[in-house]
């Protein structure tokens, strides 16, 4: 008997619907759930003791808790090889992993920016109308890597889906749910197309989209102290170097902000 997959997530995350798609690419059976006060940075013994960085996404399986969603797609593509998603040729995923390492750091703190303004009222009125402008012009240059990639090819993996493709499909629809789409007509656009049409994308793109009207009020457990956003690594890069500088010492001085707490790996939560 299979052991069970149990995937704790949200799935408006770019993170977790990577390891949705593989799981369905796969035909896997799995279980997903959102922690309770996910994003809070408060008591959550369920989070906690899922991951010290206090975040999703994180897989149990086997009587094993992994955290970090390309540990967590190498560990699944290990255990269940069939069918590969990764290429054979060790060049090829390199290529691959360089894909995913661009859309989960400088990609994802770009959406991720798009949010902080969309659904938290960072900025206000005056700066959040230029941080937003910062990401659309990013968002831009980002299409524009991603775009070369193809070739004549029709998938970033080359003549069929997998790894580069599952990777990178959740930025760019989620750039395109802030409203920043691939220019009509562009191999990207095409490649986004087909990539929506899969079932496993598909149903991956509409659980996310069901949870954005849930996210259009909670700016309001940001101004009540119940939400703290998690500031990190690229996140906050991007935010300074977007003209966001402002946004951080308030978050710091409103304590609405968080960062990853080292003493969580001390602790052995």
């Amino acid at each position: 008997m299979t052991s069970p997959i149990l995937l704790y997530e949200h799935p408006l995350s770019p993170y977790a619907q990577k390891i949705r798609i593989l799981l369905r690419e796969k035909g896997l059976a799995f279980e997903f759930r959102t922690p309770e006060a996910i994003g809070t940075g408060g008591p959550n013994p369920t989070l906690a003791q899922l991951n010290p960085r206090f975040e999703v996404p994180a897989l149990q399986h086997g009587g094993v808790t992994l955290f970090d969603s390309t540990i967590i797609l190498e560990y699944l593509e290990e255990t269940f090889p069939e069918p590969a998603m990764m290429p054979k040729a060790p060049i090829d995923r390199a290529r691959m992993r360089t894909i995913e390492e661009v859309c989960d750091t400088h990609w994802e703190a770009i959406n991720w920016g798009l949010g902080e303004i969309r659904f938290f009222g960072r900025g206000g009125a005056e700066l959040g109308p230029v941080l937003r402008r910062a990401a659309e012009v990013q968002v831009g240059h980002m299409h524009a890597w991603l775009g070369r990639l193809f070739g004549a090819r029709p998938w970033l993996a080359g003549d069929r889906f997998g790894w580069g493709d599952l990777a990178a499909l959740p930025y760019v629809t989620m750039s395109s749910m802030f409203g920043i789409e691939p220019a009509a007509g562009s191999g990207l656009a095409d490649w986004l197309a087909r990539g929506r049409a899969r079932p496993s994308v598909a149903k991956t793109v509409e659980e996310a989209l069901a949870t954005i009207p849930a996210m259009e009020g909670v700016s309001q457990w940001v101004k009540s102290g119940l939400f703290k956003r998690q500031f990190r690594d690229h996140r906050l890069e991007w935010m300074i170097r977007s003209g966001g500088l402002q946004v951080v010492v308030d978050g710091l001085k409103n304590d609405d902000i968080r960062f990853t707490d080292t003493a969580r790996f001390a602790d052995g939560a």
